[in-house]
């Protein structure tokens, strides 16, 4: 067997296609979708990932505002700039880029982001909605395996799913989506004992550790869905400074039945559920 290869790239063109007119018809009924993004700092992944973003919101034709501040700005500064961006009606979407510099409470900012606003989906309320099964923003990376899953017709009702790794950002949210729609979920950590075992299980495998092609072919169930999170550069080796991602993706193929991979899977999709959040948002501020 070798596995049908899930293409983020052509799902996220498609789906943004579909953005584009949804803001094109806001922007006729006067309400263009905004949104902001704040990076502080010099991380350079970061200013990769934030230019992604707002060349991804120029495309479809959202409204950008990015601020960037030093990273030895006082966390009072930033907040301020929240506020403001809070009780601006031009603004739909408010995106904190993180890592932060160490002086700041990243929870702290996070939570100062307007729940209305808070198109990442990680304010205490939007969290607590997810898990009640009433969303009002869906993580967008959890988002987008989601909508992989319904393109290719992946029915998870009574089926195992098994998510490796339990962030806040990935995890706890995948787990809560899967839930949501039927599936039986374990989620795997790093104290997990025998990860092979739950792994081998998993008719639907979702593995967000950052950890490079720590999950092999033999840990994975024959026919299963396997989804990529993971992001990782290799140090070491021929193909160093390549793009790798949590699943050794050369022999996984060999076993599952659908697979993502890295670069080309989630990482588009991500970036696409970011905009669907703002432009949903949007319009419910025209509904208003």
């Amino acid at each position: 067997m070798t596995a049908k290869i899930l293409d983020g790239n052509a799902l996220s063109a498609t789906l943004r296609q579909s953005l584009h007119e949804r803001a094109a018809a806001l922007a006729a009924q006067g309400c263009r979708p905004g949104l902001a993004v704040i990076l502080v700092g010099e991380n350079p992944a970061s200013q990769v990932y934030v230019r992604n973003k707002i060349k991804a919101c120029e495309a479809v034709g959202v409204h950008s505002e990015k601020y960037e501040f030093p990273a030895d700005t006082p966390p009072e500064k930033v907040l301020s700039r929240i506020a403001a961006l809070n009780a601006d009606p031009k603004i739909h979407g408010i995106l904190v880029q993180l890592p932060l510099p160490p002086q700041f409470d990243e929870n702290a900012v996070l939570e100062a982001v307007s729940p209305e606003k808070d198109v990442d989906g990680f304010h205490a309320e939007n969290v607590g909605l997810l898990a009640q099964g009433n969303p009002r923003f869906i993580s967008c990376t959890p988002y987008g395996v989601m909508e992989m899953l319904r393109a290719e017709g992946v029915s998870l009702r009574g089926k195992e799913a098994v998510v490796v790794g339990r962030s806040n950002i990935v995890g706890k949210p995948m787990a809560l989506l899967l839930i949501g729609a039927s599936a039986t979920v374990t989620v795997c950590h790093s104290q997990t004992r025998d990860l092979a075992f739950h792994t081998r299980r998993a008719d639907v495998l979702i593995c967000a550790i950052g950890k490079p092609k720590m999950i092999t072919g033999d840990m994975i169930k024959p026919g299963a869905v396997v989804i990529d999170v993971g992001i990782n550069r290799l140090q070491t080796g021929p193909d160093a400074g390549k793009l790798c991602g949590d699943v050794d993706f050369a022999s996984a193929r060999e076993v599952a039945s659908l697979i993502t991979p890295v670069p080309g899977g989630v990482g588009p999709m991500t970036i696409t559920m970011l905009l669907a959040n703002t432009i949903e948002s949007a319009d419910r501020a025209a509904g208003k």
